[in-house]
């Protein structure tokens, strides 16, 4: 089954993501903030990327966009899993290149439609 990278700095956000996709199969690793985030996406190569955007240090709209221009991971889905819930953090998200834009709390029947367009 597919390899998904939760990247977020929310222990509770993280325990959420990971039960659902373990739940339908899944393999999970985590990554607590955007800069380890991009770091273990490049060396783990996961098929998609569920990103939270606020976080310490590097946000996630920054790790998207380092991650959608780096030629190494370019390849891999980013999906925004976010609180911001505006249509400018939207548009924002998929100019860093995002494939799409989930708002929390994220309900696992659209967690799972997403990821089954992009996998």
């Amino acid at each position: 089954m597919a390899t998904i990278l939760v990247v977020d700095d929310s222990p509770s956000q993280i325990a959420h993501f990971t039960k659902i996709l373990e739940a339908n199969g899944f393999d999970c690793i985590v990554a607590e903030d955007g800069a380890s985030g991009v770091a273990l996406a490049k060396s783990a190569q996961p098929d998609l990327i569920l990103m939270d955007v606020v976080m310490p240090e590097l946000n996630g709209f920054q790790a998207t966009r380092k991650l959608t221009h780096d030629p190494s991971t370019k390849h891999i889905p980013v999906i925004l899993a976010t609180t911001k819930d505006q249509e400018t953090d939207r548009v924002w998200g998929q100019r860093q290149g995002a494939k799409a834009f989930l708002v929390k709390p994220v309900e696992e029947v659209e967690l799972l439609k997403v990821l089954s367009d992009f996998l």
